[in-house]
């Protein structure tokens, strides 16, 4: 129930509040792009395990804490990984990181994913902003008694806030990095999807596809947060691929982008502060 969810995430939020002082930016860390969460300045990492009813992610690439430290001056919350919707969790259950990380303050969250590629121009190794999404996760976290004060039917027409989105393209102007902008889909997993699945998606909009983000965005879109989300293209989707898909190439080349794409987060970050 999500009334008890919500008082979980108040409780697991005053265990943080008595380490920590306040944030103001929020960051979620996708497959293989934890190495932001490293970078902070006078970071304290606290692992989920320790955190009271927070979910902990089983897939590799996704550390699991909770990174408490600073860019820029800019006191940041970082979640180092996410969990997933085929790791067994409900949606709300999904969304409990994002919703601690506005409970300790943030007022504007930028998410990340590694994603599949769908769009000509998406080549792993690619950056892209995403401007929409599709969600085709069959559910919403906000399924179930509404949660918090947050309206009953919030308005999803500019879940992407544009301010935010302007600040990632800047950030990415300054560090001379290409950043494409697209839609992004999203499926529940955890298999990779069929050849004729990435056709009705590219037919649908869609420029990439992954298993994650959606559900954090709706879930924070409706207690009034301000979102952003770049994916880092990881690997072709099926059908497109001249080889099978495999996870591993998804940590090998988020690895690959770790300098160009922790330098995009930390100016990334400065920018958003100054918008709250």
């Amino acid at each position: 129930m999500q009334d008890s969810e919500a008082r979980q995430v108040r409780l697991a939020a005053a265990f943080v509040r008595s380490r920590a002082a306040p944030s103001t930016v929020g960051v979620v860390l996708g497959s293989g792009l934890g190495a932001f969460g490293d970078e902070l300045g006078d970071v304290l990492k606290v692992p989920y395990a320790l955190i009271p009813d927070m979910p902990r992610s089983t897939v590799v690439g996704h550390a699991g804490n909770l990174c408490l430290g600073e860019v820029s001056g800019v006191r940041v919350a970082c979640l180092q990984g996410r969990v997933h919707a085929y790791e067994g969790h409900t949606l709300s259950r999904v969304a409990f990181g994002v919703r601690l990380l506005a409970e300790l303050g943030c007022q504007s969250v930028l998410l990340t994913n590694a994603a599949g590629g769908i769009a000509a121009n998406l080549t792993p190794g690619a950056l892209m902003l995403i401007t929409d999404h599709i969600n085709l996760m069959g559910d919403s976290p906000l399924t179930g008694p509404n949660y918090g004060s947050g309206p009953r039917f919030p308005d999803l027409t500019q879940a992407y806030d544009r301010e935010l989105a302007d600040a990632a393209l800047a950030a990415a102007r300054a560090g001379d990095l290409e950043l494409h902008s697209g839609v992004y889909a999203a499926l529940r997993g955890p298999s990779y999807e069929t050849p004729a699945e990435i056709r009705m998606l590219r037919t649908l909009g869609a420029d990439a596809v992954g298993m994650s983000t959606v559900p954090e965005v709706i879930a924070l879109r409706q207690i009034g947060l301000k979102v952003a989300a770049v994916s880092c293209i990881t690997n072709l989707a099926a059908g497109i691929s001249p080889r099978p898909l495999d996870h591993a190439e998804v940590e090998t080349t988020a690895r690959r982008t770790r300098t160009a794409f922790v330098g995009l987060l930390s100016r990334w970050v400065k920018l958003a502060a100054e918008l709250t």
